[in-house]
């Protein structure tokens, strides 16, 4: 049982998991910090808002936080697209760098007329040649 576990653990999904883990909860953190800091600034100066106001609206008391919706949204775009080009792109580069060659692929089998063409010919071949 052990030794199932140590090479479940060493076939390095597991490694790469854990990895893409810690790196997540730090970029979390980044772009927490990238939000409060710049995002929801911006959302209060286009909405005119000052201090807990910008980018919400009441209702018969009921309060529609919509500034928080559209920074969460920018945020999660932003995230995407850093993940994308720092991560996803680079790496498909260097997989596909290092992707051996695919075989080249077998010639397609002949049709049932190209092999009777071809008994023919190896019969007529195999006849002496007579006067004509």
């Amino acid at each position: 049982m052990l030794s199932g576990f140590r090479e479940f653990v060493m076939r390095g999904n597991v490694v790469d998991l854990a990895v893409g883990v810690v790196v997540g909860a730090s970029f979390s953190a980044l772009v927490t910090a990238f939000t409060h800091a710049f995002l929801t600034p911006l959302i209060k100066l286009a909405t005119g808002g000052r201090g807990e106001v910008a980018g919400r609206f009441t209702v018969d008391g009921v309060v529609f936080d919509w500034g928080s919706f559209v920074t969460a949204l920018i945020s999660f775009l932003l995230t995407a697209l850093v993940v994308y080009v720092f991560v996803v792109r680079p790496v498909n580069l260097i997989a596909a760098r290092f992707r051996k060659p695919a075989a080249p692929p077998a010639p397609p089998e002949p049709s049932n007329e190209e092999k009777l063409l071809t008994e023919i010919r190896d019969e007529l071949r195999r006849r002496p040649a007579g006067p004509l």
